[in-house]
């Protein structure tokens, strides 16, 4: 199957999305092309990094993954392709494929000129065409050559100790909940069995396995599907109602014997 997938910052209201889709399309009309999101929030490359991060795994190995996140900026060093678990993402050498693992990828390309043309807008020239014939059965290779470093972006990382976990909320999703970077094995392999979990003016001491555990307006924390600690308010907004946004710090503080 010739699957691609699409993120990007150009929302749903004008004709960017379509037409990248069409330009794609062109080059073979039995792709597929799922999107993931067009609701980043503009030129956010955190956002769109946690988004692909928490789901490209889902896809099939072999998937292409066409990403178009601030693709126009003069801060971007160009466009790359990489190879990262089996899957290629295209975009733009502005950091925000380097936010996508822990490792680095096993294949950086750096697209040569003759495949990179003056444009206002390289999602539909640049990116569409290399991420449609990679679909099709070409090699990233064939667009460029060896790239020895991408530009980086580091995401901002917990902080941990036989004492306390610090960490930060990471993404307020459209519920309101607060997703942080504090991982669930950091936790198990550091909880004494005594802890309170302080954020906002709240503390709990104890962690849920789901939001209907506590009562509707009550204050909830678990670790989700992807192993981090969410907490929110059931059937609420939490990120209105606890004051919290991205970057607001999250503490985990266990009772340790000295």
């Amino acid at each position: 199957m010739a699957l691609i997938t699409f993120t990007s910052d150009f929302g749903d209201s004008d004709y960017y999305v379509p037409s990248v889709k069409g330009r794609m399309l062109s080059f073979n009309p039995q792709l597929v092309i799922v999107d993931i999101t067009h609701k980043i929030d503009t030129y956010d490359i955190a956002h769109a990094a946690f988004v692909l991060r928490s789901c490209f795994r889902d896809f099939p190995k072999g998937t292409v993954h066409l990403v178009a996140i601030n693709s126009t900026s003069s801060m971007s060093e160009g466009f790359i392709g990489i190879k990262l678990e089996e899957h290629i993402f295209v975009g733009p050498n502005n950091g925000v494929l380097s936010m996508l693992a822990d490792q680095d990828p096993g294949i950086i390309v750096q697209f040569a000129d003759i495949h990179v043309k003056d444009s206002t807008f390289p999602a539909k020239d640049i990116l569409a065409p290399i991420a449609a014939k990679v679909a099709s059965g070409a090699a990233i290779h064939d667009f460029g050559g060896p790239l020895k470093q991408m530009k980086k972006m580091m995401s901002r990382q917990f902080k941990a100790t036989k004492k306390q976990i610090v960490g930060h909320v990471v993404r307020v999703d459209n519920y309101g909940n607060l997703i942080t970077n504090i991982r669930k094995d950091v936790f198990n392999k550091l909880n004494p069995g005594t802890f309170n979990l302080e954020f906002s003016r709240e503390v709990l001491n104890s962690i849920n396995t789901s939001y209907d555990n506590v009562e509707p307006g009550d204050c909830f924390a678990f670790f989700n599907s992807l192993d981090l600690l969410e907490i929110g308010i059931n059937h609420g907004h939490g990120a209105e109602l606890l004051g919290l946004k991205y970057d607001s710090p999250i503490y985990i503080n266990f009772e340790v014997n000295d």
